[in-house]
């Protein structure tokens, strides 16, 4: 060693990227250095792997208004008695949560309702997809089965909706009906409900006919009656005679109504024979808005 030039120890730590031989990293070939050798990313595994653990594990959407708990909601259904393939699959494709405001996103898919404003409520999952269920079971059903194939996949037919409310009822019967007209005597929420139905026309292809009007529901529609199903989301004293007028033989209609011994409400089921007579029954207690009549 000469004086004044001490000799230079070889640079051990830390290495250059330059002089890091190469590893494969995942996702494609590793960069060359200036000299021709690969260099190593030791980070980029380890980010893919992280990448892809999120996007296995993660639900699609926002919170809780994601697919997969959609899908749960589903499954809860079913689990307490709801059997109809195609109601359920109309569950699992309309997002529920679209429909409920910004605020009340995170409950959309508990079993409870909701507020939709100006005192109206969307009805629970489980009463919804209670009601449709019994309109899929009509006593008429077969004789439109064999007299139109294909039917048994629009079981509803032509069905009428009382009470429009936020869109979220009427999305799901446009699943099992030929036609859905649904009548709003609420001018704001029938154009809400537009507008929701409008947008979500544009995320599902095929989209069937819904009609929406805005109009006194306790007198019906009769410009497209007769319907094969009557459903509504309103309950008064006695059913509207106007709704049974528009029942087409072989029709069923579901809807609440007051029970003169308890105050309570009920919901009413009534069937129109091919001989033109009514048939009524009930079923179990339930909790809707008054029907009234007139617009507002």
């Amino acid at each position: 060693m000469s004086e004044g030039h001490p000799e230079r120890k070889p640079r051990r730590f830390p290495l250059q990227l330059d002089r890091v031989s190469a590893v494969p990293v995942a996702g494609g070939a590793a960069r060359l250095a200036r000299d021709g050798r690969e260099v190593l990313r030791p980070q980029a595994p380890l980010q893919h792997a992280a990448q892809e653990r999120l996007r296995h594990t993660t639900p699609q959407g926002v919170g809780l208004d994601s697919v997969r708990v959609r899908v749960r909601m589903v499954e809860r259904l079913a689990a307490e008695g709801i059997s109809h393939p195609g109601l359920l699959h109309a569950f699992g494709q309309v997002p529920r949560h679209q429909f409920v405001d910004s605020a009340l996103v995170n409950q959309a898919y508990e079993d409870t309702s909701l507020p939709i404003g100006l005192g109206q409520t969307i009805s629970k999952p489980s009463v919804v997809a209670a009601m449709i269920q019994m309109l899929c079971a009509r006593p008429g059903l077969p004789v439109l089965h064999a007299a139109r194939p294909g039917s048994e996949a629009r079981p509803l037919g032509a069905c009428l909706e009382i009470g429009t409310g936020c869109g979220y009822q009427a999305a799901l019967l446009a699943h099992l009906a030929r036609q859905v007209v649904s009548i709003e005597r609420l001018r704001d929420l029938h154009l809400k409900a537009r507008a929701q139905l409008d947008q979500l026309r544009h995320s599902l292809p095929g989209w069937p006919d819904v009609r929406l009007v805005y109009g006194d529901g306790m007198v019906g529609h009769a410009p497209q009656a007769p319907y094969d199903t009557i459903i509504a989301a309103a309950g008064g004293a006695a059913l509207p005679q106007a709704w049974l007028d528009q029942l087409a033989p072989g029709g069923r209609l579901v809807a609440p109504v007051e029970d003169a011994r308890g105050g309570q409400q009920v919901l009413s089921i009534v069937d129109r024979l091919p001989d033109g007579s009514l048939q009524h029954s009930r079923a179990g207690a339930v909790l809707f808005v008054p029907l009234k009549s007139g617009t507002t």
